[in-house]
């Protein structure tokens, strides 16, 4: 399965990403996504790869089960919708703002404390009405604050200091670096700052997928196993209604799947079977099917997965094309089951 050494860190590069996806119009190849692509077995070898799996890359919001196991670990006592909302990127809905709150509270800290970026709701409708209502940006609204707030509880049970909780050499982004390279099984190969302001740590495709089994293989109880069983029954609230990463979830029994800006995407299963996707330019489009096939190289079925193909593409209000796999994407019979 797993070494429980920590190898070197992925080396900085440019990836050679390779076509994962074809935009296709009245049959005319018109667009073509680059990528990469990595899907592990449950004995977590590499089963298929296609692109560049090693390179470093920044997982962005697709860490956020990582940083959330960190903070369990550190003692956080959330579970449930909570800690799902610990590691998600939500849509602003009014349940999110509230359950946000409802950490804030438990933290026994105010919104003002929060250190992440003040932004309008991310999902449209949400966004749009939010306007309407002539509500400017909040940092509660910001669809990383569950993720913040809990930060700001790690530290108070943990005699933290609740100033520069965002610095890369604050106790808590210690703790939570520490965590990556546990489970991604590789040392950090360089730290920025997320969009969110937080630190956002820079590992490989193929360690990004290695965490994500981890953390859906692990024994009931674990940390791993409550932000995995957090995520998985309450995906709403780790993402948003309509949401392609909580409809996947839905679709697909016992899978713990999360996004990332940029076109990243990691999902994995109960057994240990992973997947990780990158496009190289951040098209959401290309994003979910190309991650839906990699589950079916998993063994997934493919009957659970046909709303994930691809979004259609319209020309005078008619389908004239869609997005279409490159042909070594397209749906085997998988040796990773």
């Amino acid at each position: 399965m797993y070494s429980s050494s920590v190898a070197d860190a992925p080396l900085i590069r440019e990836p050679f990403h390779a076509p994962v996806a074809h935009l296709m119009r009245g049959g005319v190849v018109e667009g073509v996504h680059y990528g990469s692509v990595v899907v592990l077995g449950a004995d977590g070898r590499v089963g298929f790869q296609l692109g560049d799996i090693e390179a470093a890359f920044y997982p962005r919001s697709a860490l956020k089960p990582v940083q959330a196991v960190a903070m369990v670990r550190a003692g956080l006592p959330l579970d449930g919708e909570l800690l799902s909302l610990a590691a998600a990127s939500h849509s602003g809905e009014e349940r999110h703002l509230e359950g946000t709150r409802r950490i804030l509270e438990l933290a026994g800290v105010s919104e003002e404390a929060l250190g992440n970026v003040p932004d309008l709701p991310f999902d449209p409708t949400v966004r749009d009405t939010w306007t309407r209502e002539g509500r400017k940006p909040s940092r509660l609204a910001q669809n990383c604050s569950g993720k913040h707030a809990a930060m700001l509880y790690a530290c108070v049970l943990n005699d933290w200091p609740l100033e520069g909780y965002l610095d890369p050499s604050h106790p808590l982004q210690q703790a939570i670096a520490e965590i990556v390279e546990d489970l991604t099984g590789q040392r950090i190969a360089r730290v920025t700052v997320d969009g969110c302001g937080a630190p956002l740590f820079s590992v490989s495709l193929h360690g990004l997928a290695r965490a994500a089994a981890r953390i859906t293989s692990a024994v009931h109880g674990t940390p791993e196993a409550r932000v995995a069983d957090a995520m998985r029954g309450h995906a709403e609230m780790a993402s948003g209604a309509g949401r392609d990463v909580a409809a996947l979830m839905r679709a697909v029994p016992g899978l713990l799947a999360k996004d990332g800006f940029e076109g990243v995407q990691v999902a994995a299963l109960p057994d240990g079977r992973a997947v990780a996707v990158k496009i190289s330019d951040g098209a959401n489009r290309a994003r979910v099917p190309v991650a839906a096939a990699a589950l079916a190289r998993a063994g997934v079925s493919a009957d659970l997965l046909t709303e994930f193909q691809g979004e259609a593409l319209f020309g005078g209000g008619r389908e004239v094309g869609r997005v279409r796999l490159v042909r070594s994407l397209e749906p085997v019979v998988s040796a990773c089951a």
